[in-house]
């Protein structure tokens, strides 16, 4: 049997330094190869260099995806940092829809070899890629599988730090990679400044907005002014709910009604991050 392993960087593979935990080769690579029971493969795809989470983005999604294209069928772990495993988790998820890959992503919040979760975390993810055989993408982390599709980091510091918010079903997305955009999530607030809002606009290709309960947001013409003009030129605004769960419902309230008379899209139940992705590959 065969396993892919992508070592992309984070806290599971650090070590201390003089100036803090950083990532090393060998120390995923080998907790796995020690690991493996006679007859299983392993094939390594380790980023060069490793890469703390915080810098991962669709670059590195890109490499991922062109990793898994030429393992065609292979069970995959892809070991990742945590602080963007959630914008990571929603990019392979709607990128591989419908192409019957099985991958784990795993990480943890304490390096191996501490005596903390990542070992645990290991062991949980290669049981879910070599004896499991459901297509999807999912994060192992604290005893638990997880769809990946709508991740949410709900603690910065607890071991249990994901939970998995429901999404609506995975389609075939418009493309597969990820070409290069301007996108960023923007978060509504009490009389948000809209004069901010459009100086970030005209530096973007599109935009997240992430706006009160079930779709709602401030009475300010100005505001729908400048989401309807830069919708008119051409950059796609997608909504989501600041809200955890539950999602957009458009028309619920009148108050939301102006959103979507602007051509604002309605992101439903999606998380930002699901959101954000979507954007790029649709």
């Amino acid at each position: 049997m065969d396993l892919l392993l992508i070592h992309t960087g984070g806290t599971i593979g650090m070590v201390p330094t003089p100036n803090g935990l950083a990532p090393q080769n060998g120390v995923v690579e080998g907790a796995i190869s020690a690991r493996l029971s006679a007859g299983v493969t392993l094939h390594q795809h380790v980023f060069d260099p490793l890469l703390d989470s915080a810098d991962v983005g669709p670059v590195h999604w890109n490499e991922i995806l062109s990793v898994l294209a030429s393992h065609p069928d292979m069970p995959t772990i892809v070991t990742h940092g945590t602080d963007t495993m959630s914008f990571t988790g929603a990019a392979l998820s709607q990128a591989l829809a419908s192409l019957n890959r099985r991958v784990i992503l795993c990480g943890s919040m304490q390096p191996l070899n501490t005596g903390g979760d990542a070992e645990g975390n290991l062991d949980l993810a290669l049981d879910a890629a070599l004896n499991h055989s459901d297509a999807g993408v999912y994060l192992s982390f604290a005893g638990k599988l997880l769809p990946a599709d709508g991740l949410t980091k709900y603690d910065s510091h607890a071991d249990d730090a994901f939970r998995h918010i429901l999404q609506a079903p995975l389609t075939p997305p418009t493309r597969r990679h990820f070409s290069p955009k301007r996108l960023a999530v923007l978060t509504l607030t009490p009389d948000f400044p809209v004069a901010a809002l459009a100086a970030m606009l005209s530096e973007l290709d599109g935009a997240v907005l992430r706006v009160f309960g079930a779709g709602t947001a401030m009475n300010n013409p100005a505001l729908y002014n400048v989401l309807r003009a830069a919708i008119a030129d051409g950059k796609r605004i997608r909504a989501v709910s600041q809200s955890t769960t539950g999602g957009l419902e458009p028309g619920a309230y009148a108050a939301g009604s102006a959103l979507w008379a602007a051509g604002v899209e309605n992101g439903g139940l999606e998380t930002p991050e699901a959101a954000l992705i979507h954007l790029w590959l649709n």
